[in-house]
C-alpha cells in the first residue's frame, strides 16, 4: 500500500503534541486541590442523583468556594427531573459584557462509588482555577465556571443533563460564546508501559503506551477554538499534552459534558486523562484519592489558568 494505516491515523487524529514550559504566573495549590477531593469523596453517600440531599450539599459547597474565591457573580440553575430538584452551580469572572468562555466540569458520581478521578479532580479543578482567576485584576474576556449535576447515567446523552440544560439556555438567550472546555477526570497517571489503552489499537503506536499526559479532544469540524485552545494549553503546559482530533462517533470523543454544548452548535473541547482508557477503576469503588498524582493535577491547572489568561480565540 502507498499509503500506511500509520500514515491514515496520522491524518485522523492529527499531530502528537509537545511537552511545553511550566506556566508563569500564581501556581496551583495541591493542598487546596486534596481538600476539595477529600471533601468530595467522603459524603455521607455517594453524591449521584439517588442522594439528591448529596448533590445539594456539594452544590452548597462549590457556591462558597466559588464566592470565596471571588467570582463577581455565583447562582444556581436549578430544574426538575421527574419530580426531583437538581442544580447546575454557576460563577462568572472578567468583564459582564461580551462573549464568554464556559469551563464546566459535573459534580455526580455513577453509582456507588467516590468518584475522586471522575469526576472529583476536574471539579476541584474547576475550584482551584476560580481561585487563580480571582486573583487576576483585569481579564481580558468574561469566563464562566460551571459545575454540572447529572451527567452520568442514567441521564447521559439525554436533554436531563446539567450540561445539556446550561448550553440550551444559552442558546435560547442568545449568548455570544467563544468556547466551552469540559474537564473531565484530570488526575490519574501511569508511567508504566502498557497503561494507556485506546479506542483503536494502532493509536497506540502514535501516543506511545503510557499513560503519562493529557490530552485535549475534539472532532472534525470544531473551528478555530480547539485548534486554538490545544496549541495554547500545550505550549503552557510542563507535562506532556497530546492533541486528539477525530470523528464525533469515535469512542469516547464525545463521552462527557461538551458534546451538549456541540448539539448547540458551540466549539467545545475536552480536556481529559482519557478517563477509562487509562484509568482501569472507572466507575468502581477503587476510583479513590489515593490513586491521583497532585502535582500533575496542578500542573494541569497550572496550564489551564495560562491558556485562559492569552485568550487567543
Amino acid at each position: 500500500m502507498k499509503t500506511s494505516l500509520l500514515g491514515l491515523l496520522l491524518l485522523l487524529v492529527g499531530r502528537v503534541g509537545a511537552i511545553g514550559l511550566p506556566a508563569p504566573g500564581p501556581a496551583a495549590d495541591t493542598a487546596r486541590l486534596r481538600q476539595h477531593l477529600l471533601f468530595l469523596t467522603t459524603t455521607p453517600q455517594p453524591r449521584n442523583y439517588q442522594h439528591p440531599v448529596v448533590l445539594d450539599s456539594v452544590a452548597a459547597y462549590l457556591a462558597r468556594q466559588l464566592r470565596a474565591a471571588g467570582a463577581y457573580e455565583v447562582g444556581e440553575q436549578p430544574y426538575v427531573v421527574e419530580g426531583g430538584s437538581y442544580r447546575n452551580v454557576l460563577a462568572s469572572f472578567g468583564p459582564a459584557e461580551g462573549p464568554r468562555l464556559i469551563i464546566g466540569a459535573h459534580y455526580d458520581v455513577c453509582g456507588e462509588q467516590p468518584g475522586a478521578d471522575d469526576n472529583g479532580t476536574g471539579v476541584a479543578a474547576l475550584l482551584e482555577l476560580a481561585r487563580l482567576l480571582g486573583q487576576q485584576p483585569h481579564l481580558p474576556y468574561r469566563i464562566d465556571l460551571v459545575a454540572y449535576t447529572l451527567e452520568e447515567p442514567p441521564f447521559f446523552r439525554t436533554p436531563q443533563m446539567g450540561s445539556y440544560v446550561h448550553a440550551a439556555a444559552l442558546n435560547a438567550a442568545g449568548v455570544p460564546v467563544r468556547g466551552m472546555v469540559a474537564l473531565e477526570m484530570l488526575g490519574y497517571y501511569d508511567d508504566r508501559r502498557g497503561s494507556q489503552h485506546y479506542p483503536i489499537g494502532p493509536l497506540k503506536f502514535i501516543y506511545g503506551s503510557r499513560g503519562n499526559y493529557l490530552t485535549v479532544a475534539q472532532k472534525f469540524g470544531n473551528g478555530r477554538f480547539g485548534r486554538r485552545f490545544a496549541r495554547g494549553y500545550r505550549a503552557a503546559a510542563a507535562l506532556p499534552v497530546k492533541r486528539f482530533k477525530a470523528p464525533a462517533w469515535l469512542p469516547g470523543i464525545d463521552f462527557s459534558d461538551h458534546l451538549n454544548y456541540w448539539k448547540f452548535r458551540y466549539p467545545a473541547v475536552l480536556l481529559t486523562d482519557t478517563a477509562f482508557y487509562r484509568n482501569r477503576r472507572y466507575h468502581q469503588a477503587g476510583d479513590t484519592l489515593a490513586r491521583l498524582d497532585m502535582r500533575r493535577l496542578g500542573l494541569a491547572v497550572d496550564a489551564l489558568m495560562a491558556t485562559v489568561l492569552v485568550g487567543a480565540y
